[in-house]
Order: structure tokens, then C-alpha cells, then sequence
């Protein structure tokens, strides 16, 4: 039987990580998602993120964010061969500065990019409000299950002070 896999790395050295626990949370997610195939799940600094940001997405006067998501297109999927489902690239610097307005924790805040990443690759966007909405009870969901494995803590939110839904 093929199952989702995940490569990760840990490239930065400004937030302590536990490379093994986050790869286990996407591992989790993947597979709750019935998602086959690989991704890959780097942890940056703050710097590169910019960087990855600004060649990728044509933004010149980026600033660091917390994660982005880099699908693969599988037009030319071979059943042969493992499909590559994307990368997802977290900033645990960006993380720890916005955890207290955002998730809570940095605890939870570096579980709701991994998530959050994980969706954005698996198809899901927040591009406009049904989706939106969609998106969030589905990070929602997952976290509970398989971050608290219960009820999402109380200050516990999915955005951020300044956005308006």
C-alpha cells in the first residue's frame, strides 16, 4: 500500500524545533487527508523565507511571513513513481514573533502552519470567504484530532488581530 510521506529538514538555528514531531504531525495529516505521496516540510529563517517569497511569488518588497506552500503540478503523473505532492516552508522566527496575537503558543501556532501548509497544497485556499471558512474548520478539525488530540485551547485563534473576516 502507498502512504504520504515526508521529508524534513531544519535549516534554521533562531527557534529551537522538534524536527521529528512536526514530521509526524504532516505524516498525520496527510494521511487523515487520504493524500499519497511525498512532501516535503523545511523549517527556515527568516531570510530565506523572504527570499523564497519574493522569487516566487513576484512580491520585490516582501517581508518574512510564516509559511508558504509550494504545490507540484501532477499533469505528468507516473503511477510508477511516488508522487511529489509540494513543499511546505515554515518560519519558526516569524512563528514565535506572532504566537501570542495569533495561536497562542508557539506550540500551536508552528501546529497551524504545518497544517495550514499541508491544506494549501492539498488544494485549499482562503482567497475568498467560503473558502475561507472551509479552510479554517478544516485546520480546526485536524488540530483538534491530531495536535490536542481534544478541544482547541481556550486563546486559541486562527487569525491574526489585525485581519477582518
Amino acid at each position: 500500500m502507498v502512504t504520504a510521506a515526508v521529508v524534513s529538514e531544519n535549516l534554521q538555528d533562531d527557534v529551537p524545533i522538534e524536527l521529528d514531531r512536526w514530521e509526524a504531525l504532516a505524516r498525520a495529516v496527510l494521511e487523515h487527508e487520504q493524500a499519497v505521496g511525498e512532501l516535503t516540510l523545511t523549517f527556515v529563517d527568516r531570510d530565506e523565507i523572504t527570499m523564497l517569497k519574493r522569487e516566487h511569488f513576484g512580491d520585490p518588497g516582501a517581508v518574512p511571513t510564516d509559511v508558504l506552500a509550494f504545490p507540484l503540478d501532477d499533469e505528468f503523473f507516473d503511477p510508477t513513481v511516488p508522487k511529489l505532492l509540494g513543499d511546505v516552508v515554515v518560519c519558526p522566527a516569524v512563528a514565535l514573533e506572532q504566537c501570542a496575537h495569533h495561536a497562542g503558543t508557539l506550540d500551536d501556532e508552528l501546529a497551524l502552519l504545518v497544517v495550514h501548509g499541508i491544506l494549501h497544497i492539498l488544494g485549499h485556499d482562503h482567497d475568498e470567504p467560503s473558502a475561507t471558512e472551509t479552510m479554517r474548520m478544516r485546520e480546526l478539525m485536524l488540530l483538534e484530532l491530531l495536535h490536542w488530540h481534544g478541544k482547541a485551547p481556550a486563546g486559541f485563534r486562527q487569525t491574526h488581530d489585525e485581519e477582518v473576516v
